[in-house]
């Protein structure tokens, strides 16, 4: 053992010069045997590896990325194998890597969960490697996509005062979250817009979804993404809210800009001019006595699959209500003020859709969505297929939950992954066996848990509002039912394994620096 420590000591006071030299951290593992490249990928599981052809081709490098291993520190490592000596030679020869076949005789390589991931191809610059680091698997940087070249890309709440303070022109300025869909929709027309205004205005962009922009967010009343915020002369006077927009409209509106209109508020669908019967709960009994056969819509007026299914209802409506020889007719209750009825008839989800037979309730019709669907059943009635069992009812080791439950859930566990998801949504049932494996794999862990939060039942929708969820599936991760960030990597089972395996592995360390420490 002492003499093991010995050359260990040796090994370090013939390298530390040479580290010195090149400012290079000792955060930064030099390897150069393979056996223990291969215990440190065994280790680590996310690792990116500087190959270079002598220490001096690497050197600007080095430096660079000593930095990018301060940052993330504990999160994910940093390693350089020099191909230039006789032993890391040899390891370069076993991993196939040849860096002097590269533009100055380095080559970044990145290995995820013990095996080769990827090639680095993102810019050489701190911002990208840490953010690459932080998520090897998520999207580039905005900043990163060249045809972004004439959006000014703002880091800090400094650099956003000081572009106020400074810039002459006015200013359109993009609130966003990486994460947010609207938000990359509109990037390419907000990066065309920039180049179209180029000279006479200033587009710009900043990601303001780290909790340090909270005060930033309030002040200009950021309570969504994107948030787009228009400035002259360092002052704020409007936003912009045409989440539509093309180029040319952003460009004209810069020449003219004007507050947002109020927004009309929406007419009730009970208040239009719809042949629907539209009950409440005083009369929906004495409609059922009334009318023998009925179809019945539950709908909720936020619910976008009810607004979209309104105008196929209410022409089926329109033929089927109105028909001296008719079979039956349409109904639609508002469950969000009608709400006894929705309660007696365990309404979870929005909008269902009911027939009552001499007012019983006979069939729920999960299939009638359009005109001639409706029109179809009324004139001949027929049970639907049977349901597809629900994710919830089949035995997983995923927990699900919902807005009674999920706080007090999450807050005992050191690691949650959260699925947000809609059961109709086909993107969510692609993700479903993916994450239910990765649950199985991770169950004997107390520490963790994979969960579920269906967003269509019950109270669940406020919940995922609160939780910032834009779209199915939304993957969160807590730390002790804190929002720790999005997930955005691969919804693939060894994606839901690796990302889970990456934080255990790092509680790993932490342990076992603690204890040396100790």
């Amino acid at each position: 053992m002492t003499k093991r420590l010995k050359r260990a000591g040796t090994l370090w006071a013939c390298l530390l010069p040479l580290l010195q030299a090149l400012k290079v951290s000792p955060l930064i593992e030099k390897v150069s045997d393979h056996k223990d490249f291969r215990k440190l990928l065994r280790t680590r599981t996310n690792v990116l590896v500087l190959f270079t052809t002598s220490a001096s081709s690497g050197d600007s490098h080095l430096k660079l990325l000593s930095d990018v291993a301060q940052t993330v520190k504990g999160q994910g490592t940093i390693a350089w194998v020099n191909c230039g000596d006789s032993e890391g030679r040899k390891l370069c020869k076993k991993v196939k890597v040849n860096p002097s076949s590269k533009h100055g005789g380095a080559e970044l390589l990145h290995y995820k969960d013990g095996t080769f991931h990827t090639e680095y191809s993102r810019p050489a610059t701190f911002k990208s490697m840490v953010a690459f680091l932080k998520d090897p698997s998520g999207p580039p940087l905005w900043e990163e996509n060249p045809e972004a070249k004439d959006i000014v890309h703002i880091e800090t709440e400094k650099d956003f005062r000081k572009l106020l303070k400074k810039e002459e022109r006015p200013v359109l300025l993009m609130f966003y979250a990486p994460w947010c869909g609207v938000c990359k929709r509109m990037q390419p027309v907000f990066q065309q817009a920039a180049t179209e205004t180029k000279g006479t205005h200033v587009l710009a962009g900043m990601n303001v979804h780290p909790a340090e922009f909270d005060g930033l967010k309030q002040e200009f009343d950021v309570k969504g993404y994107p948030t787009f915020c228009y400035f002259e002369k360092g002052k704020f006077l409007h936003h912009y809210e045409n989440y539509g927009a093309s180029a040319k409209d952003i460009a004209d509106w810069m020449k003219n800009p004007q507050a947002p209109q109020p927004k009309a508020p929406e007419v009730p669908w009970s208040e239009t001019d719809s042949p629907v019967y539209h009950l409440t709960d005083e009369s929906f009994d004495s409609f059922l006595e009334e009318h023998p056969a009925a179809l019945i819509m539950f709908y909720a007026p936020w619910c976008g699959h009810c607004k979209k299914m309104k105008p196929e209802y209410d022409e089926a409506a329109e033929v089927l209500n109105k028909g001296s020889n008719s079979p039956g007719v349409l109904a639609a209750v508002d469950s969000t003020v009608h709400k006894a009825a929705g309660e007696r008839f365990k309404i979870s989800g929005f909008p269902t859709v009911k027939f009552f037979l001499r007012g019983e309730d006979t069939f729920t019709l999960p299939q009638l969505r359009s005109r001639d669907k409706i029109i179809e059943f009324m004139h001949s009635p027929q049970a639907p297929p049977p349901p597809e069992q629900s994710w919830e009812d089949q035995p997983s080791s995923v927990s699900h939950l919902g807005s009674e439950d999920f706080r007090e859930a999450l807050k005992k566990k050191k690691h949650a992954l959260v699925m947000f998801y809609a059961p109709w949504c086909p993107h969510c049932k692609n993700a479903v066996p993916h994450f239910t494996a990765a649950a199985e794999l991770f169950r004997e862990d107390r520490k963790i848990v994979y969960s579920a939060v269906d967003c269509t039942r019950g109270q669940n929708h406020e919940l995922c509002k609160q939780e910032g969820v834009e779209g199915y599936p939304t993957f969160n991760h807590y730390n002790y039912g804190k929002l720790v960030g999005k997930y955005n990597g691969d919804r693939g089972e060894a994606g839901f394994i690796g990302f889970m395996r990456s934080l255990r592995g790092r509680d790993q360390e932490k342990v076992v620096k603690k204890k040396e420490e100790l």
